[in-house]
């Protein structure tokens, strides 16, 4: 079941919303492959801690977080990736590694990578590790009032073995 507080506050905004079950997965990449959904099309949620803020940054789970990049986007002094140890106190109804993009119910500000913005619909965690939440994607930003990064997350390419057969190395 969702991450109650989450489903609460979308009902009581009277967002419309589907919610997806999949197999258990624990990456980002195993929930879009256990829901079959490309990893450019599902967010996923990073903990930061920024300037001695948590803060919450959203970005397409085939993307990486580019610490140093970001930190010049934001004019940031520190910014360190934070571990599940350090926040798991805070998110006491979702399950470690399935945070919903919501810092805004959880007073934390929360960044997202440009590459989410354009998109119809985003669908993310929902605080399990077995459903996923799909919703207009402006609605999402009316609720949340995201802060578009444009750097700070790169696309993780996946890079064919080279062949040596031939004497032609292929990339």
């Amino acid at each position: 079941m969702p991450a109650r507080r989450l489903t609460n506050y979308l009902d009581s905004e009277k967002i419309r919303y589907t919610t997806l079950k999949h197999s258990p997965a624990y990456t980002a990449q195993e929930v879009a492959e256990s829901a079959h959904i490309r990893g450019h099309k599902l967010a996923k949620t990073v903990i930061l801690d920024i300037d001695n803020n948590l803060t919450m940054f959203v970005l397409p789970a085939s993307y990486r977080v580019d610490i140093d990049s970001l930190r010049r986007s934001i004019s940031a002094l520190k910014l360190e990736m934070c571990s599940e140890k350090q926040f798991s106190d805070l998110f006491p109804s979702c399950e470690l590694g399935a945070l919903p993009p919501f810092g805004n119910l959880y007073g934390m500000e929360v960044y997202i990578a440009e590459a989410l913005v354009d998109v119809p619909q985003i669908t993310f965690c929902s605080g399990t590790h077995t459903e996923l939440i799909q919703m207009e994607y402006t609605d999402f930003a009316r609720l949340v009032h995201p802060i578009q990064i444009e750097h700070g997350a790169y696309p993780v390419r996946h890079t064919p073995p080279r062949m040596h057969s031939t004497g032609l190395h292929f990339h």
